[in-house]
C-alpha cells in the first residue's frame, strides 16, 4: 500500500473528476462511496481499480470488514490523508474508503431474466437521486431488471449509487434507446404498463401475474410518443388530493409492490390447489 499526502497526486485528480459523467465516459471508470456499496459491487463482480482508504476513518464494522476483502484482491491500495479524502468522498461520507472501478459495458442483450419476469423501464428520468431510489425498490421488491431508457443520467452517478445503497450492483441494469427497449420487451411477449396521470386501467386491476415491464417517465415530462399503441396499457395511481403525480420513485415502488402482491397471491392459490388435489 503506498501513501499519498499530495492534493496534486494525479490519481487523486483523476479519481477526483470522475464526479462529473463526461470524465466516466472518458475514462470508463466509476467511484464508488461507502463500505457498504464498495461490498456489494465485490459482491456482484465489478472489477475494482483501485481503493484509496482513509485509516482514522474506518472506524465502522462494515469498514473494517471491507478492508480484510481488499486485502486479499488484486486492487491498488492507498493510504491517503484526511485532507485527501475529503477531495475524493462524497458530501460528508466519511466511512474511510473510496474506489475507483471499470464501468461494465452491458446492453439489453447481457439481461438474462426469468421465465416471469417483471422489468423496470425508466425512460428521461434526469435525477440520479431518483434512479437509485427506483432501484433500491426494484432491488427489495424482487423487479427483475431495470432499464435506462433515452436516459439523461448514467446508472453510474454517484448520486445514483448511493440513493441506491449499492442496489444498481443487485438489480442487472442497462441502458438503451426507447424503441430498441420496446422492442426487445416485445420480442420477448413481456406486457407493456406505462403508468400516466391519465391511464386507462386502474394500477391495482392491472395484470402483473404474467412477464410485464412497468414503464415511468420523468416528473416533468412523462412518458414519451415511445410508449403509446396498441401493445401498450396504460396503468393511474389513484390521485385524490390536490397534487396530479407522485415522485417516480414513489409511484414505482407502489406499482412494484402490487406486482409483487399479485404474485404472492398466485403462488399461495397454486399452493392451496395443489394441497387440496394432493387429498383427493
Amino acid at each position: 500500500m503506498d501513501e499519498i499526502t499530495s492534493l496534486q497526486n494525479q490519481r487523486v485528480k483523476d479519481a477526483a473528476k470522475l464526479r462529473d459523467a463526461r470524465e466516466r465516459r472518458k475514462q470508463k471508470r466509476f467511484i464508488i462511496d461507502g463500505a457498504r456499496e464498495i461490498s456489494r459491487a465485490i459482491d456482484a463482480g465489478i472489477e475494482l481499480i483501485e481503493a484509496f482508504i482513509c485509516k482514522p476513518m474506518c472506524d465502522t464494522a462494515e469498514s473494517r470488514e471491507l478492508l480484510n476483502r481488499l486485502e486479499k484482491l488484486p486492487v491498488r491500495q492507498s493510504r491517503v490523508t484526511p485532507a485527501v479524502f475529503e477531495k475524493l468522498a462524497f458530501g460528508k461520507r466519511a466511512e474511510g474508503i473510496v474506489a475507483i472501478a471499470a464501468t461494465p459495458n452491458r446492453s439489453l442483450g447481457d439481461l438474462k431474466l426469468p421465465a416471469n419476469p417483471l422489468v423496470a423501464v425508466l425512460e428521461g428520468v434526469e435525477k440520479p437521486g431518483n434512479i437509485g431510489a427506483v432501484l433500491r425498490s426494484a432491488d427489495a421488491a424482487g423487479v427483475s431488471a431495470l432499464i435506462v431508457a433515452d436516459g439523461t443520467t448514467d446508472l453510474h452517478n454517484p448520486n445514483a449509487i448511493r440513493a441506491s445503497l449499492g442496489a444498481v450492483f443487485t438489480v442487472p441494469v442497462c441502458a438503451a434507446p426507447a424503441a430498441e427497449v420496446r422492442h426487445w420487451l416485445a420480442e420477448r411477449r413481456i406486457q407493456t404498463f406505462a403508468a400516466r396521470v391519465d391511464g386507462d386501467i386502474l394500477y391495482s386491476a392491472a395484470d402483473f401475474d404474467r412477464p410485464a415491464a412497468v414503464v415511468l417517465g420523468s416528473e416533468a415530462e412523462g412518458l414519451s410518443s415511445a410508449w403509446q399503441g396498441e401493445s401498450v396499457s396504460t396503468i393511474r395511481l389513484p390521485m385524490r388530493g390536490a397534487v396530479d403525480s407522485l415522485n417516480v420513485s414513489a409511484a414505482a415502488a407502489v406499482l412494484f409492490y402490487e406486482a409483487l402482491r399479485q404474485r404472492e397471491a398466485s403462488k399461495q392459490t397454486d399452493a392451496k390447489r395443489q394441497h387440496t388435489s394432493s387429498k383427493r
